[in-house]
């Protein structure tokens, strides 16, 4: 009985390793290369690198403004303070200028308004401010807009891709080859992979943005709020 059930497990074994032969890698086949794998993708693999590229420039170049804006002198209201107390109000608009940021050139406007009901000089700050922060927003729609449409590009591409090898499948008739198949599987996969990455690298980097731009709005409310204080400060004598 026991060798009846090796002889029967053997026949088995042998039988399955007949059908399933190991595959062994062929010598002399080509390595994948990224850029060839790329070419493959089609005409949408070059919208996606424009995309990427449109990208990427605004990122740094809004990381450079903000990095500017940002600029933060702690002593700066003292001396806007010390100039406004000794009546140096020209002075107090020249230091403004000189330090050229957005917050600086908010409390410039409210320095401009001084003598004007408080209410008029704060609605003068708050324009100003909103007109800053849309300058420090420039960009960012198109950062957005490509976030959410690189990866619909890269699903185009893949339906596109999938016709064109039904398409080559259809008209191949009874002498289908893998070969024929491959060019439109490579465009679908490709291009998911193109659009997936371009689409979350730009998601991460307009996030990014946006934080660093909240901290300068930050920063320009405590600067409005410092200056606010500074006016309903009573007159020393």
């Amino acid at each position: 009985m026991i060798k009846l059930t090796l002889l029967a497990a053997q026949t088995i074994a042998d039988s399955v390793s007949g059908a399933a032969p190991i595959l062994t890698p062929v010598e002399g086949a080509p390595e994948m290369n990224l850029w060839d794998m790329t070419l493959k993708g089609g005409w949408i693999m070059g919208v996606l690198a424009l995309l990427s590229i449109i990208c990427f420039y605004i990122f740094f170049e809004r990381l450079a403004v903000i990095r500017k804006a940002a600029r933060e002198d702690p002593l700066f209201m003292e001396r806007i303070r010390d100039y406004i107390r000794n009546g140096e109000i020209k002075s107090a608009v020249n230091f403004c200028r000189v330090t050229n940021t957005p917050s600086s050139r908010m409390i410039e406007k409210g320095i401009t308004r001084m003598g004007r009901p408080i209410a008029d000089v704060q609605a003068a700050i708050e324009n100003t401010g909103n007109i800053e922060v849309a300058k420090l927003e420039n960009g960012l729609p198109i950062m957005a807009t490509i976030a959410g449409g690189a990866p619909m590009l890269g699903f185009l591409g893949t339906v596109t891709g999938m016709v064109r090898a039904f398409w080559e499948m259809a008209n191949a008739g009874n002498n289908i080859d893998i070969s024929l198949l491959s060019g439109g599987i490579y465009e679908a996969m490709i291009t998911t992979v193109g659009g997936l990455v371009v689409g979350i690298a730009a998601m991460f980097a307009y996030n990014y943005v946006v934080t660093r731009v909240d901290k300068v709005v930050n920063q320009m409310e405590a600067r409005t709020m410092m200056f606010m204080d500074l006016l309903n400060e009573p007159v020393q004598k």
